[in-house]
């Protein structure tokens, strides 16, 4: 009951302020944590690679998890409204509801004042791809997949797994979530060192993903978008992705905004050929990177009450 509580009082600390940037966030201590390991791990012949990099996952995982867990217990015994103000400041630090919210708005912003250099710069700061030659379509497309994208990694994922095992659940998915960030992509430096950690990064997101599309195509309607087109896109489109949960969301969200995602993109000066992800029904515009960020916010409040109130009447009843 109480980790609900703290969850809740996350979501909305986070809500009214952002990412404490002034704090050393714990999931740079995360980041860090995994250079250290890998440095150390790293082999040259490929199984070995393969088999370090799980190890490297375990330690990060128990580390990530235990932590947090001890740290709340002996928070416990000291007082519980002490136990609980850490948790939901835990909490509060998880979430990347506003943070992603305001740098996406960054990228609105600069394409507002047909910035188109600042908006490249902005948009590179939440995308994985090249940016320097985006054009303004481009660019808007960048910052909407990114939202849609990372409504489920960054807020409705975290949501679920807090709700579930509260702060130190939290943590865990983080981790797993900077492992696959940090290590898992498919180049000749990663393929075998990181393919553990990408593999259990699809895991842990498989159900939030498609939960989190459930309820995205009902927020569609609540946030006045074309809720009837996000499912049909849905049904479509949820698999165009190399990952298995990417286009979950973002079928959703082309067919609640009613244009088109995806496509070929650059990543370290190399195009990927990427299916293409709902229909060119009308031009995208900036305006869509403010609709991907209210719809993300109406998904996200949209499941905190349902799973909350279905957390809530369990605890009473039992």
């Amino acid at each position: 009951m109480m980790s609900l509580a703290a969850c809740v009082t996350g979501f909305f600390l986070d809500r009214l302020f952002g990412d404490p940037v002034w704090l050393y966030h714990p999931v740079r201590m995360i980041g860090n944590m995994i250079s250290f390991l890998e440095k150390r791990l790293r082999k040259e012949n490929d199984k070995k690679n393969m088999t370090a990099g799980g190890v490297l996952w375990i330690i990060v995982a128990i580390l990530s998890f235990g932590i947090p867990f001890a740290g709340l217990r002996v928070a416990q015994n000291i007082h519980p409204l002490i136990c609980f103000f850490l948790e939901s400041f835990w909490c509060y630090q998880i979430f990347a509801a506003k943070s992603l919210s305001e740098e996406s708005k960054k990228v609105y912003y600069c394409l507002k004042r047909n910035d188109m250099k600042e908006a490249r710069r902005a948009v590179s700061m939440i995308v994985g791809r090249d940016t320097e030659n985006l054009t303004e379509e481009g660019v808007t497309k960048a910052a909407v997949e990114t939202v849609a994208e990372n409504t489920s990694d960054g807020v409705t994922a975290p949501l679920l797994y807090m709700m579930l095992g509260g702060a130190p659940l939290g943590f865990l998915y983080k981790a797993v979530n900077t492992m696959d960030s940090m290590l898992g992509y498919k180049n000749e430096k990663y393929l075998y060192f990181g393919k553990i950690p990408a593999k259990m990064d699809d895991v842990f997101n498989f159900i939030p993903a498609r939960v989190t599309a459930m309820f995205m195509v009902c927020a569609s309607f609540l946030a006045g978008l074309d809720g009837k087109n996000a499912w049909r896109i849905y049904l479509r489109d949820r698999r165009k992705h190399a990952s298995p949960n990417a286009a979950q969301t973002e079928s959703v969200c082309a067919g609640a905004l009613r244009i088109r995602l995806a496509g070929d993109a650059v990543y370290f000066g190399k195009v990927y050929k990427k299916e293409f992800i709902g229909d060119d029904l009308r031009p995208i515009d900036p305006e869509d990177i403010i609709k991907a960020g209210r719809l993300m916010y109406v998904t996200a409040l949209l499941m905190m009450f349902v799973f909350g109130g279905i957390k809530l009447c369990t605890v009473l009843i039992m």
